[in-house]
């Protein structure tokens, strides 16, 4: 058969920007290919989106359900919509990836107001919470209705299942629900050494934005309902939102091929270990600060800033904080011991100069 297609890239070059820069792992591409031919339902109707709803089962019990989407903005938007009125108002980190990187979404097309709390680490308290839990009847300000955590957090950093339960308790006593940005679930999992449901229903989670992408995905995540009396008009709200892929089962076929054996765990597990290669490697070069503990895929840094532009010639990563020096390193599941090692070589002869 005849192709004119050709690859465009060096497949042996790595960087350090982000787990997106990564390709899909070839188990989830066999998974797309075995899913390929004949006919299925669409819009969700096939086989695999079915199986995938007990995949699910298995890691966040019987009353979950998980509504396939095409990625994490998608995800946070539908699942916050499901959560809030019209009137209300959503607290979060001011570093929340809802809040920085998602372009005004949860607010400009999923109707909302985020109330945001300044934190040290990326992790809300009840304290924090606090800040922005209040004034429920007061018709002049936005109604706090949901807490949104991120696990791990965008700073790289883990709650533990205690500080979850917290949250939760916190939040639902004063009427809240709550909400989890799981883009990286499974290096948070890793990182704790416990099966997601630890730190999700368990604790008392509602709604989960499962994250796929970055675990080895193709694209895809995953809207999962963890708490049915929390939420209305799920479906409808994801058609709304065009997060509705009507060839459903290639998005289905890839979550169960991460989640039905232990794949998510094995790349979560592996970036981990080389984000923590590299943060030993980085704190024997003088002169570079860890500014937070590493407890997943990422490495937060700060260093003179001519050296990092020196350095971004030779490996790809970004600025966290320009003006401060600040950036951050990401591993992936296909991140090696060899890549770490290389870009560690470069750091110091760029540090030299």
């Amino acid at each position: 058969m005849r192709t004119d297609a050709r690859r465009h890239h060096d497949p042996r070059v790595r960087g350090f920007a982000s787990d997106n820069y990564a390709g899909a792992h070839p188990e989830v591409l066999a998974a797309i290919a075995l899913a390929n031919g004949g006919h299925q339902v669409a819009y969700g109707e096939d086989d695999y989106t079915g199986h995938l709803q007990r995949v699910m089962h298995s890691h966040f019990g019987p009353t979950a359900e998980a509504f396939p989407v095409f990625n994490g903005t998608g995800a946070n938007v539908v699942a916050l919509q499901a959560l809030t009125d019209r009137w209300g108002a959503v607290i979060c980190a001011e570093s929340a990836h809802i809040n920085v990187d998602e372009g005004g979404a949860p607010e400009r097309m999923g109707g909302l107001k985020l109330l945001t709390v300044p934190t040290p680490d990326g992790k809300l308290t009840p304290e924090l919470i606090d800040r922005q839990a209040y004034g429920w009847d007061d018709e002049h300000r936005a109604m706090p209705q949901v807490v949104s955590i991120t696990q791990n957090t965008e700073l790289g950093t883990v709650y533990t299942p205690d500080e979850i339960r917290a949250i939760c308790d916190h939040a639902h006593e004063r009427g809240m629900k709550v909400h989890l940005d799981g883009a990286r679930i499974a290096n948070a999992a890793a990182s704790l050494d416990v099966p997601m449901r630890t730190f999700t229903n368990t604790v008392g989670v509602d709604v989960l934005s499962f994250g796929g992408t970055k675990n080895g995905a193709l694209f895809g995540e995953a809207v999962v309902v963890l708490n049915p009396d929390a939420v209305r008009a799920m479906k409808h709200l994801r058609k709304l939102s065009m997060q509705l892929a009507s060839k459903m089962r290639f998005v289905s076929v890839q979550l169960e091929a991460l989640l039905a054996k232990d794949l998510w765990l094995r790349n979560a597990r592996h970036a981990n270990a080389m984000a923590r290669r590299l943060a030993e490697g980085v704190r024997a070069v003088d002169g570079v600060e860890i500014l937070y503990p590493v407890q997943a895929n990422a490495v937060f840094a700060r260093l003179p800033h001519a050296v990092s532009e020196r350095l971004q010639k030779r490996f790809r990563f970004y600025f966290w904080d320009e003006a401060a020096g600040d950036v951050r390193w990401m591993c992936a599941f296909d991140t090696g011991e060899d890549d770490v090692d290389a870009f560690l070589q470069a750091l110091k002869e760029e540090m030299a100069r």
